[in-house]
């Protein structure tokens, strides 16, 4: 169940962030997906926060939320260097790193950057884990 200041900080972060569903979404959201939302909505008050549960497309079972890409745009992030921008990231999700979440792609781009290139990158496709190696069957 959400509290009521986790929901709160969903309804208020609507009108600015853009929602981008993964296969594992199925027109739902989990409460690890809201928490990653709202954290980072709080943490970094970003003006585009794009966020795809990629669980779908791994050996996972369905409807996991382990495995997510994330594109946050946010005037904090002016002046750092990627690395920098990527460990703002990770302090705002460190109960999720430590836990349930076990991949997360980050795109931290300034404003200026976005609209340059306003488009979450893809994955590749899962190899099945240490059980295959790129270019062997």
């Amino acid at each position: 169940m959400l509290s009521g200041r986790l929901v709160a900080s969903l309804v208020s972060m609507a009108g600015r962030v853009c929602l981008s569903r993964g296969s594992a979404g199925a027109g739902t959201v989990g409460p690890v997906e809201a928490a990653i939302r709202a954290k980072l909505e709080q943490a970094l008050s970003p003006e585009v926060l794009e966020l795809r549960n990629e669980s779908g497309g791994h050996a996972v079972p369905p409807g996991s939320e382990t495995h997510f890409r994330v594109a946050v745009v946010s005037s904090r992030f002016e002046g750092l260097s990627p690395l920098q921008r990527h460990r703002l990231v990770h302090d705002a999700l460190s109960e999720e790193l430590a836990g349930p979440v076990h991949a997360l792609a980050i795109q931290a781009r300034t404003p200026a950057q976005w609209r340059e290139n306003p488009q979450l990158d893809t994955s590749p496709p899962c190899l099945g884990g240490n059980k295959k190696t790129r270019g062997t069957p």
